[in-house]
């Protein structure tokens, strides 16, 4: 992957918040000890501080620090200035150098609230993110307005990234008109999961497969995909059914190149005792059940592989960054962090990637440049 995926590569033209006179440290000095420190597990500003103070020879050797390590202070208060918008696009560049070097993958749309955030008579901070599921990359981010909620924050999201040929997965509170015709406008396809916020569009798809499985299918098109999952006590089949073209949806004129409709039908045996999980969604490509069935994996899955992973190894319900514009700044970098250690082949827990990088520069620096080469950061 090289040079072209570095952190100075992609934050240089950063604007910085600070006047002249404040200016005693550089800005990409600040941000490349945040990152790094945040690999290597520090949650806070007095555990940057602490790490950057113990990892301060092996930081000169690519980063200039004119005075020193900076104060933690002096990093909240830059964070709290730096324009999430201007800083999320340099993110957002390097996260798609990645996305482009591993190649294309299926993007799922999730909101996570920091639960912690809210201090003061604020609302704790939402998130809404955009998470390549194959890849395992965050590629972007934006903030819940406090008097709003995610229906406002997706299309804000969306306008954000590159979605020309990607399939985009979005759950119930995203299906919505607009939002699937802005994702085929700019150049992708949707899969909405519909309940009942949907109410008529459900009960017609509903309708649809019953009509369906009464004639056992014939002249329909449609496929079928089921997978089996055994582990953790419990044994997992999904069966994921689609038709094409389908007929009877009354509103279907109103959702742009709508061409599928699916159902899941989930039955998990857990101690002798069957569950069963009926979900529906719609769909823009043409595709096997199969395509579906892997798209909406990815999606459901990304509880366990960015929201699990940011509270459970970097602790972030139970951060205490109080200013907002810094939690969503921190949150950023968290995300951040997250991505370049998943692409790291080695087989350890995250926990354990980020004490390793704490404990061997070696590795850090492997992670930081994405593919284990050596070179500047």
């Amino acid at each position: 992957m090289g040079q072209s995926l570095t952190i100075k590569q992609h934050f240089r033209k950063l604007k910085d918040p600070r006047v002249e006179r404040r200016k005693q440290h550089l800005l990409l000095d600040i941000i490349v000890i945040t990152l790094c420190a945040v690999i290597c597990g520090c949650n806070d500003w007095q555990q940057i501080v602490t790490f950057a103070r113990c990892r301060q020879d092996w930081l000169k050797k690519f980063l200039r620090l004119p005075n020193g390590i900076p104060s933690h202070d002096t990093f909240e208060r830059v964070f709290d200035r730096l324009d999430p918008l201007a800083f999320q696009a340099c993110f957002r560049e390097w996260m798609l150098a990645l996305h482009n070097a591993l190649g294309l993958s299926p993007i799922a749309i999730d909101g996570k609230t920091l639960r912690h955030s809210g201090t003061g008579g604020k609302t704790a901070l939402q998130l809404v993110s955009a998470w390549a599921t194959a890849n395992c990359l965050t590629l972007g981010q934006v903030a819940v307005s406090e008097t709003s909620n995610e229906i406002t924050a997706i299309p804000k999201l969306l306008a954000l990234l590159e979605l020309h040929g990607a399939l985009v997965t979005i759950d119930a509170i995203g299906c919505q008109k607009e939002i699937a015709t802005q994702v085929i406008e700019r150049g992708g396809d949707y899969v909405l999961t519909v309940k009942d916020n949907q109410e008529n569009l459900c009960n017609d798809i509903r309708s649809a497969f019953e009509r369906a499985a009464d004639q056992q299918f014939v002249g329909v098109n449609h496929d079928s995909h089921t997978t089996e999952e055994r582990g953790h006590g419990r044994n997992e089949t999904r069966s994921y059914h689609i038709i094409t073209d389908p007929e009877g949806i009354t509103s279907q004129a109103d959702w742009k190149n709508l061409k599928v409709i699916g159902m899941c039908v989930s039955e998990t045996e857990r101690e002798g005792k069957i569950s069963t999980e009926v979900r529906y969604f719609i769909g823009s490509r043409k595709a096997k059940a199969k395509v579906y069935g892997n798209a909406l994996r990815g999606h459901w899955g990304i509880e366990n592989t960015l929201h699990w992973q940011l509270d459970v190894s970097f602790a972030e319900d139970d951060n205490r960054v109080s200013k907002r514009q810094a939690a969503e700044n921190m949150a950023l970098v968290r995300r951040l962090a997250l991505s370049l250690l998943l692409q790291h082949p080695s087989k350890e827990s995250i926990k354990c990637k980020r004490l390793h990088a704490a404990l061997d520069p070696a590795f850090l620096q492997a992670v930081l440049l994405g593919d284990g080469n050596s070179g500047d950061v």
